[in-house]
């Protein structure tokens, strides 16, 4: 087996890149490579500061190089992707010049309309690509660069969550809860969730921070409703209490790479009501049953009698196709021939 490297902006924390790396590296452990973590950010095994997303200047060559040294293949989350620190990607191409390297998509750049005149992904002879989506698989194609689909992976027996502890220390009793289960920013659409919040009567619980500069925007929006809202972890629960706690889970954002709560809804046997952005019409086609936000008297059909087939049968269609057990499998069918290939010539280069 091979040493790789799995290299990004931060990597550890609890932003959607950092975990789908996590599955990343624990499956890859799974099939007996030995997995380095590099990252500006984070704790990994190599702290590489230039890295970073707000790094003052850009990694030197030499120090990324070493950094990389002995590797087998290095994965690359989203750096090359998502131009955040443009001079940290330009020194990482030139340190993966000639090497094998495979480029882990989250996000493109013209899928962000603030990034939308940035270049995208470049790509040599070794180096690979692999999309979330198909979307931006096409998108790529369009644009010469063949990609392949991989989309995320998840724990489909996650823990079981507190559910009436929690509710207690939200100081929620026979209302509604609706959780929003994701940062405050323009294209998560608080707005929509207050929406449908005010609509049920219910009490809607944002878990994240507003990030982006959009905290006066959410404090007009907040300001503005009659809706109760509660506002990030409490009283020591975890992820698994906040969906025990919370009677239907909202997902109204406008673009998503992804969108982790979707699966995480499922997994966790909660019904879900989204906007029907891009990528999660992709979900839904492998025969998902959500719920549309606007439909209020389905969702309101739903509260009064929840029907535990249909979460049933969401969690089928998880364990077939988005199941983080068989993630080990998929890798090794995209990985090993790349792997075993290329061990030697890096070897002898080094």
């Amino acid at each position: 087996m091979a040493r790789l490297v799995l290299l990004s902006f931060r990597l550890g924390g609890t932003d959607g890149v950092s975990i789908e790396a996590a599955k990343w590296k624990a499956a890859l452990g799974q099939l007996g490579h030995d997995v380095t973590e590099v990252a500006g950010e984070g704790p990994v095994d190599v702290l590489v500061p230039g890295l970073a997303i707000g790094a003052a200047r850009a990694p030197n060559l030499d120090q990324l190089e070493r950094a990389i040294a002995g590797a087998g293949l290095v994965i690359v989350e989203n750096l090359a992707a998502l131009p955040l620190n443009i001079a940290a990607r330009d020194v990482l191409y030139q340190a993966l010049d000639g090497r094998a390297a495979l480029f882990h998509h989250h996000d493109l750049p013209w899928q962000r309309d603030h990034l939308s005149h940035l270049e995208g992904p470049r790509d040599q002879p070794r180096w690979r690509h692999v999309t979330i989506n198909e979307l931006s698989r096409r998108q790529l194609h369009e644009r010469g660069i063949e990609a392949t689909t991989l989309m995320n992976s998840f724990d489909c027996t996650p823990p079981v969550g507190r559910r009436e502890l929690t509710r207690s220390a939200l100081g929620v009793g026979d209302e509604v809860l609706l959780l929003l289960p994701t940062r405050a920013i323009p294209r998560k659409n608080v707005e929509g969730a207050l929406e449908l919040a005010q609509s049920l009567g219910a009490v809607l619980w944002l878990l994240g921070p507003a990030e982006d500069g959009y905290g006066p925007e959410l404090d007009r929006l907040l300001a503005a409703t009659s809706v109760e809202v509660r506002r990030g972890l409490v009283g020591g629960a975890s992820v698994h209490d906040a969906y025990a706690a919370c009677d239907l889970v909202v997902m109204p954002s406008t673009w998503e790479g992804f969108g982790n709560p979707v699966l995480e809804s499922v997994t966790h046997r909660r019904a879900l009501a989204l906007f029907a952005y891009p990528v999660a019409r992709e979900i839904m086609s492998y025969g998902f049953e959500f719920f549309d936000l606007a439909d209020v008297a389905a969702i309101e059909r739903f509260l009064a009698d929840p029907d535990e087939g249909l979460l049933a049968r969401n969690l089928d269609v998880a364990r077939e196709h988005f199941n983080v057990a068989r993630l080990p499998e998929r890798l090794a069918a995209l990985l090993e021939p790349d792997v075993t290939s290329i061990r030697e010539p890096v070897a002898a280069r080094l």
